[in-house]
């Protein structure tokens, strides 16, 4: 897909639109032709270890920029639009401006200054999406590690902050943290209920 495009071509893609808390992040790779990475796939056919593996390679050959979007600015742009902010960063932190980018998905951020394609499961299709892929997952994962340790009891070393059902019986054991999405649904009618309440 790269060679068809021509050019300096960066793959963008993004993780986690869908947890109840922590940053949505974006990554931007313009990998060398002449050294891809061994192993470089979509990063969910990846295990753990194989994916920081891959990381290193990326690192240590490709241009690489990583972005993000805060859960305040989630919270004013919605998911969608931070997602797209978390991108337009991610494009403008690389070292050289490429001439394309092939963004995963059916939507191109409106703010791009530079020519673009959407591409529907771009991770399976563009080694470059597939590097941006798995740069913005370990990335994202070693935030949510952190906030793990600064807010224990939630399992966000396990969940990322996806909701699953240890995270949500902490949501209503612990209440909500600074780090929480207040406007997804479950956290929003956490705090509506305990207005009702105090109210």
């Amino acid at each position: 897909m790269e060679a068809r495009v021509g050019g300096r071509v960066a793959g963008v893609d993004e993780v986690g639109r869908g947890p109840l808390a922590g940053p949505v992040t974006a990554a931007a790779v313009v990998l060398d032709p002449h050294a891809i990475p061994d192993g470089l796939d979509d990063s969910k056919k990846l295990t753990a270890r194989k994916r920081e593996a891959v990381l290193d390679a990326i690192l240590g050959s490709a241009d690489v920029s990583v972005a993000h979007a805060s859960v305040r600015e989630i919270e004013e742009l919605n998911i969608l639009r931070a997602s797209h902010l978390a991108m337009e960063r991610a494009v403008a932190g690389l070292r050289i401006r490429p001439d394309h980018v092939l963004i995963d998905g059916t939507m191109l951020p409106r703010g791009l200054t530079v020519r673009a394609t959407p591409v529907v499961r771009g991770d399976a299709r563009s080694l470059s999406i597939a590097a941006a892929s798995i740069v913005a997952k370990i990335c994202r994962d070693r935030i949510m590690v952190d906030l793990a340790q600064q807010h224990p009891g939630y399992g966000w070393e396990t969940n990322m902050g996806y909701p699953s059902k240890s995270h949500r019986l902490a949501l209503e054991n612990l209440g909500v943290t600074p780090h929480h999405r207040r406007t997804f649904k479950p956290v929003h009618n956490m705090l509506y209920q305990e207005k009702i309440i105090s109210d």
